[in-house]
């Protein structure tokens, strides 16, 4: 049970900015990040103001300032503070076209748990002009499940996200993540050559925002948190290498950083890429990054055995690759 004590007990109108509000995390919620737990409390509230209560210290647990990532345990005292709500205007319905394409994308599901995959060009959450993403769709279509994304793969990325139906599944699935017990293969095509068949990139990453708030990362030998990619050559295209893509580590843009740092971007790659990459991609009629993950590994739950679950490669991406051999035969 959550105990909310509101500081005010002044009426407010609907749609209204209420009172501050004193939230006790409860059993069932513990291990979620302040930042969902911000959302589920804030219903009608943009997402970048959740993230601007946070950044000004205006949301506290127990009575000391939060960032976004930091996990919830039970009893800690949320401190909510006073923001206009958007309650009474009705929710819009997520186009039917999106949530009929979720539905048919469905690669695993039990009582715990469901892995889709994820389309290219669509986020894993609204905000930024964007009213729905996969898990605003999933949940209008489930209404009453407590569906939370486990992990997150960038917009214009497809392939294998899991999704937990349970908070204790949420719990079980990031203990895992956190321990690298998740198994994480991508599909890539890198627009150059790899030094070897396999090459290992360790290289610290750090996040930033622009002034924009677009996210970007990059190598940072000091300050950078660690992170390790394997690359592993499947095929040669000329200049082009197709690769299988193993993570140890979750940074921000982690494949697409360290392709570009060994002078190998991801094809499609217009944020970390250059512009004679982009010419090429344009060349081989690709449309969106040519990044795909392919496969994850993973315990359910702790009596379940692991899982692995596929996601085959998009028709339009096997296409690229046709168009990258005829490319390779014409030099």
């Amino acid at each position: 049970m959550i105990d909310r004590s509101p500081d005010s007990a002044t009426p407010q109108r609907a749609g209204a900015a209420a009172g501050v509000r004193q939230v006790r995390v409860a059993a069932e919620a513990a291990g979620q990040r302040v930042d969902n737990f911000l959302l589920a409390q804030l219903k009608g509230v943009p997402r970048s103001l959740v993230y601007r209560l946070l950044r000004r210290g205006e949301v506290r647990v127990n009575k000391g300032r939060v960032r976004p990532h930091r996990r919830l345990a039970a009893g800690d005292q949320v401190r909510i503070p006073p923001v206009r709500t958007a309650e009474t205007a009705p929710a819009d319905a997520p186009p039917p076209g999106l949530a009929a394409r979720l539905a048919g994308s469905i690669l695993y599901e039990d009582d715990r748990l469901l892995v889709l995959d994820k389309p290219a060009g669509v986020a894993v959450h609204g905000g930024s002009g964007i009213a729905h993403g996969i898990i605003e769709t999933l949940r209008a279509t489930r209404p009453g499940a407590q569906l939370e994304l486990v992990h997150r793969l960038d917009r214009d990325t497809s392939g294998c996200l899991i999704v937990a139906k349970r908070r204790s599944a949420l719990r079980f699935l990031h203990a895992q993540l956190r321990s690298g017990d998740v198994s994480k293969r991508y599909r890539a095509l890198l627009l150059g050559p790899l030094a070897e068949r396999v090459q290992r990139v360790d290289l610290p990453l750090r996040k930033h925002l622009l002034q924009g708030g677009e996210r970007m990362a990059r190598v940072d030998r000091a300050d950078g948190k660690p992170a390790l990619t394997v690359f592993r050559r499947l095929g040669a295209y000329g200049s082009m290498t197709l690769v299988a893509v193993e993570l140890h580590t979750g940074r921000t843009h982690q494949i697409r950083v360290h392709a570009a740092s060994i002078g190998a971007p991801v094809a499609g790659d217009d944020k970390y890429g250059r512009a004679e990459n982009r010419a090429l991609a344009r060349e081989l009629g690709l449309k969106r990054l040519f990044l795909h993950a392919a496969e994850l590994h993973f315990r359910p739950g702790a009596d379940a055995r692991p899982v692995t679950v596929t996601a085959p490669l998009p028709e339009e991406l096997q296409a690229v690759i046709a168009r990258a051999e005829e490319h390779a035969r014409a030099l």
